[in-house]
């Protein structure tokens, strides 16, 4: 192969459709916008418009809530850490901590903390540190011989 030979492959790069260039295009005169009508002019947002009656959209109710503050946390399953300790990632014997998870390519970013959760099965006892675990993942991992380590819960503010 030469430098002269190397090119996309098929389909790599598609070209852009050409419309309103003639009628051999097959896109030619009114660019497959039909004839006449709103549709066809330009500057026109049909959104929510429905012909004067109520729009769909503030016939319906509103529902829920977004909650502003949430916390967002990175997840990680049980069975996750099996496969990174069986692969080799993570060493089965040593303490997790969330920057060891992080370290070792199983969880991108930390977020608001890291939550444990219980799919899969955890087969070495260790000693996990996160921010959350479902009751059910403690349960597991100290079935299996090992502890998990959760930040103690803040009390309520005394009044």
């Amino acid at each position: 192969m030469k430098l002269h030979e190397i090119r996309d492959n098929d389909g790599a790069n598609k070209s852009k459709k050409r419309v309103a260039r003639g009628p051999g295009s097959g896109k030619g005169k009114t660019a497959g916008r039909g004839i006449k009508g709103q549709k066809s002019r330009s500057g026109v947002a049909l959104g929510g418009y429905e012909g004067g009656q109520m729009p769909l959209y503030r016939r319906l109710p509103k529902r829920g809530f977004t909650k502003p503050n949430a916390k967002s946390f990175a997840v990680v399953n049980l069975g996750q850490i099996q496969g990174f300790i069986d692969a080799g990632k993570i060493d089965g014997t040593a303490e997790l901590t969330e920057d060891s998870l992080v370290a070792s390519g199983l969880v991108r970013r930390k977020l608001d903390g890291i939550r444990l959760l219980a799919t899969g099965e955890l087969k070495s006892g260790m000693t996990i540190t996160v921010t959350g675990a479902s009751k059910a993942a403690v349960d597991a991992v100290e079935k299996a011989g090992g502890k998990v380590n959760l930040p103690a819960p803040r009390e309520a503010a005394a009044e």
